[in-house]
């Protein structure tokens, strides 16, 4: 059972190293769907984005600076629902609605792999 629950580790960080990968190959359509228009140099935030999503997938899978990358990770995410999601959710759209839980729900995990599972606790407590 342990050897099944300790996939967890990997099924959690490897998507996000896949999203981060999606915002340099896809840029443009990033940038259209999810940046607000609010926002001044949307094309950077995608950037931004996809580096931040890459580096803490990776500082998880190698358990180096990982909680730090976790607790940046969930930051990132909360950012995610209340500048993006938000104000979809709150017009009535139901995949921002979706979309909203989804990266709380993420985030929240992120926040549980900093306390509990991280292995650099050099960084951040």
């Amino acid at each position: 059972m342990n050897a099944f629950l300790s996939l967890g580790r990997w099924l959690f960080a490897i998507p996000f190293a896949v999203l981060g990968l999606i915002n340099f190959l896809s840029t443009k359509a990033m940038v259209e769907s999810f940046v607000p228009t609010y926002m001044p140099a949307p094309t950077a935030w995608v950037l931004l984005g996809g580096v931040g999503l890459v580096a803490a997938s990776i500082s998880m899978l190698i358990g180096k600076y990982d909680k730090l990358a976790c607790t940046l990770l969930a930051i990132y995410l909360l950012f995610m629902v209340l500048l993006v999601h938000m104000p979809g959710a709150m017009a009535g759209s139901i995949s921002s609605q979706f979309l909203l839980f989804k990266d709380l729900a993420l985030a929240g995990a992120a926040m549980m792999y900093a306390q509990q599972l991280s292995k650099d606790r050099s960084v951040i407590g």
